[in-house]
């Protein structure tokens, strides 16, 4: 509804136009414009929250978009035998994880009172009550609902095909609700230890670490828990022969999903880096060193995309001359090592050091393949090689190629802010840089991997040697996902066999 002070009509502007030499009419004016610039400003600021609120919304809205990337990617990636089960996981990833996000994982990651370590619980049940001024609100909750169940679908696709069903349900439950908070709190929060945000005086190591979309706070989290999982798991059925010393690959049933999962990935780190500046309408500073919010967020696109497509490339012609073809599965997950590396420095970084980071990203991967298969670890989606490993390379490289005027832009603050070693910035945040790997590896796994040492020991963890030969389709989940034209391939007869013996 239009209030009476913001109607303009020809009678109010009358005065002004007739009598405009007069000391009346210049009295008029004032207390004309004086009595619609509150409704004016009112108009502006409304229509700057629609537009910030409506980038903030669109952005949550791609991230979303992660979670059928994952589905996909997952489901392609395992045998046909467990594709319901996968499925559920990550359908169960956003449902249950909204649920215990609100009613206590905002609260430990951005809620009032709050100290360095952990956010406050006067915000348990996180759409009640936000800190007044302190911008929150609920798309902010939203928004960062999307970041903690991708944390958790990174997680189900390392213990894919073996682990117990209500295993899953229950880290998952900790790890949305307190796990992931309070790691993003440590350096999202303005009042986190390492948080970038905090004032200067008391930035940590005098820069605070820096993780803008989460290389860090997100994928190593999902990573690292994820090797946790498949360790204390142990291998599928018939990945490695003890015996003898050898390997088979396990390969997965779809590869059009794996594509399909690979292309929707892509699509949803859009929102996933450029989303996180949260606002679009920013003050500019033209100088030449500052362009303004818009043409950060431009550039924060361009970064992802140049990196994930080196680390493409490069694993592309790297498959080629390792296993003698061009592998199409290997190009995926190359395209990913590279998207999960940049999301630490994607808006501080030049586009050039963004190919460096893809580049380096693709090997850190196939280093750590190599590693794993020596150990004789089995990650179904080599979820812990390419979010555990290049997270941490993310945060790495960020140490050393953050440009210092694209710092100060994003981050604000005093003008000698720290950067990255290559650039000219020395070592202080290199060095906080290192220990936000190290709180990471750290805490989760003081967390993650006691609860599921725990459930191992309480034989709550994985299914039976019966259930996974058969597979979890046919034991837990009423049925395979392809119909009945699998019911008589071999790895289901055992399960026939059995249950005809018990008729």
């Amino acid at each position: 509804m239009t209030t009476p002070s913001s109607i303009c009509s020809a009678s109010d502007l009358a005065v002004l136009l007739t009598t405009s030499s007069n000391f009346n009419s210049s009295a008029a004016a004032a207390n004309f414009l004086c009595s619609h610039l509150s409704a004016i400003s009112h108009k502006f600021s409304d229509t700057n929250f629609a537009v910030d609120t409506t980038y903030l919304l669109f952005s949550t809205y791609i991230v979303f978009t992660m979670q059928i990337g994952f589905a996909m990617l997952s489901a392609g990636s395992i045998r046909a035998k467990n594709t319901k089960n996968i499925m559920l996981c990550s359908i169960l990833d956003a449902a249950s994880g909204s649920v215990t996000y609100y009613l206590f994982g905002f609260a430990f990651a951005f809620g009032t009172p709050s100290n360095g370590f952990i956010g406050g619980p006067r915000n348990f049940f996180a759409l009640n009550s936000f800190p007044e001024g302190s911008g929150y609100d609920f798309s902010f909750f939203l928004f960062q609902w999307t970041y903690a169940i991708t944390a958790s679908g990174i997680t189900s696709g390392s213990m894919a095909e073996r682990t117990q069903f209500t295993a899953y349900l229950i880290s998952s439950f900790f790890l949305t609700g307190f796990v992931y908070p309070i790691v993003s709190h440590w350096f999202w929060s303005n009042d986190g230890w390492a948080s970038p945000t905090r004032s200067n005086d008391i930035l940590f190591i005098g820069s605070g670490a820096i993780d803008f979309a989460g290389s860090g706070v997100v994928h190593m989290v999902g990573g690292i828990t994820g090797l946790w999982g498949s360790l204390i798991l142990g291998p599928r059925i018939g990945r490695f022969n003890h015996k003898e010393n050898t390997s088979s690959e396990i390969r997965g049933h779809s590869v059009p999903l794996v594509v399909l999962g690979t292309l929707m990935l892509w699509l949803g780190w859009y929102g996933f880096t450029a989303g996180y500046f949260l606002t679009i309408l920013k003050a500019y500073n033209r100088s030449p060193q500052y362009y303004g919010q818009w043409s950060a967020i431009g550039r924060t696109t361009v970064t992802t995309t140049l990196s994930g497509c080196t680390a493409a490339l490069t694993s592309m012609f790297t498959s080629r001359f390792l296993v003698g073809h061009w592998s199409v599965t290997h190009v995926c997950t190359g395209l990913l090592s590279g998207l999960v590396a940049i999301s630490s420095g994607c808006a501080v970084v030049e586009p050039w050091a963004a190919i460096v980071c893809g580049f380096v990203a693709s090997w850190v991967t196939i280093g750590l393949n190599w590693l794993a298969k020596i150990c004789k670890y089995d990650d179904p989606l080599q979820a812990a090689q390419v979010h555990g490993g290049c997270g941490a390379w993310g945060l790495l490289f960020t140490g050393l190629f953050a440009a210092k005027n694209y710092m100060s832009e994003v981050y604000g603050g005093q003008s000698g802010r720290p950067h990255g070693l290559f650039m000219g910035g020395g070592l202080k945040l290199l060095g906080a840089q290192m220990v936000q790997i190290i709180a990471i590896f750290g805490w989760v796994t003081l967390t993650m991997g006691f609860l599921f040492y725990g459930l191992h020991k309480m034989n709550l963890l994985r299914v039976s040697v019966k259930e996974e030969k058969c597979g979890i389709d046919m034991t837990r989940h009423g049925g395979f996902a392809y119909g009945a034209h699998v019911e008589d391939a071999d790895w289901v007869k055992p399960w026939n066999q059995e249950a005809e013996t018990e008729r």
